[in-house]
């Protein structure tokens, strides 16, 4: 059946400047990172964003190893593009990244202009698209200079296959001189993609006085922890969790400390009328200089009820006092490393 987008699907719909860019995005974005690949029911994430597009969401966020297995993400975001989205594109904001690992040897990972544009190019190939909006550096690299990551992000604007760069996972110090560095060339930085969730709270030292104070806007990742901030976890460790499969999830991460947390939070998103994972969202966007906040979904009902975070009330003083005495670091950052290792 030939999907047809809501005519409607803009009313109602939020949207954030990000930065000091002529730029505005959904105040909730969709990720590609799980759920998307080939191992995956691809009908299953074609419906999913299908009913994104349907509610305003005109953000979806790649990278060139999302799958598994990788690349199989962005071949999965092509063809949904092509049957369904091909007279939408100009509607659409689409980001990949490369830093990670992609393929064997010393040339298929890091910041090496090599490497980066040599993956942008698969990347476009992949998703059967001439640009994409955003093009990342997903992380830091301390073996690389910062020089070097920078010119390929700039090398990918000016040959038209990015129209806009961002960083991601950078500290603020990397963060400065990245921005620094792409000004010279007159690529201004457009956006800094962190982790960012009551459970790990890092960026709030630094990282965000210094994106407000350079103008570069905020996308949120994993908002729900990995899943902890939802109900998946309050009653055991159900087998199809990431937990249990151990993929980009510890299993010290669900230590008596953190389910207590999590459970104290549930308990004051039922207060407020929300699922804990809506309250999780509203929270990471209460910052006004958080532009969106960049969320998952296996379902389209896990997509809605995400979305409807943003019908969610304003935080009270009182609940943001109470949420601050459970929110606190749980050990859950998986990117520290990378950032500090760069520093």
């Amino acid at each position: 059946m030939t999907y047809i987008p809501d005519e409607k699907r803009y009313d109602g719909a939020s949207f954030n400047r990000c930065g000091r860019s002529g730029i505005v995005l959904p105040s909730i974005s969709l990720g590609l990172w799980q759920n998307f690949g080939g191992v995956n029911v691809f009908e299953t994430g074609r419906a999913v964003i299908r009913r994104a597009f349907d509610r305003g969401v005109t953000h979806f966020d790649l990278a060139n190893n999302y799958g598994p297995p990788y690349g199989s993400a962005e071949e999965n975001f092509g063809e949904i593009l092509r049957k369904d989205f091909r007279s939408h594109r100009n509607e659409l904001l689409i980001s990949t990244k490369a830093g990670w690992d992609m393929w064997p040897g010393p040339y298929g990972l890091g910041g090496s202009r090599k490497y980066m544009l040599a993956s942008l190019d698969e990347s476009l190939q992949r998703m059967r698209l001439e640009y994409v909006d955003i093009f990342y550096s997903h992380r830091p690299t301390a073996d690389v200079p910062l020089e070097e990551t920078m010119s390929a992000l700039v090398q990918a604007v000016r040959q038209g296959k990015a129209l806009y760069v961002g960083i991601s996972s950078y500290g603020p110090k990397r963060t400065l001189e990245a921005a620094r560095i792409l000004k010279s060339e007159g690529v201004p930085l457009l956006i800094h993609q962190p982790s960012y969730s009551m459970l790990n709270r890092w960026l709030e030292k630094e990282l965000l006085g210094t994106l407000d104070d350079l103008g570069v806007g905020c996308i949120a990742f994993s908002p729900l922890a990995q899943g902890l901030l939802t109900d998946k976890y309050l009653n055991g460790v159900p087998e199809s969790s990431r937990a249990k499969s151990g993929v980009w999830f510890n299993k010290e991460f669900l230590n008596a400390e953190n389910l207590r947390r999590v459970k104290e939070l549930n308990e004051i998103a039922k207060g407020r009328g929300q699922s804990l994972a809506q309250m999780a969202i509203t929270w990471v966007l209460r910052d006004k200089r958080v532009t969106s906040a960049l969320i998952g979904a296996h379902s389209v009902e896990q997509l809605d009820n995400s979305l409807d975070a943003t019908k969610g009330l304003q935080f009270t003083d009182a609940e943001l006092h109470e949420i601050d005495g459970h929110a606190e670091d749980g050990a859950i950052d998986l990117w520290k490393s990378a950032r500090e290792e760069a520093a």
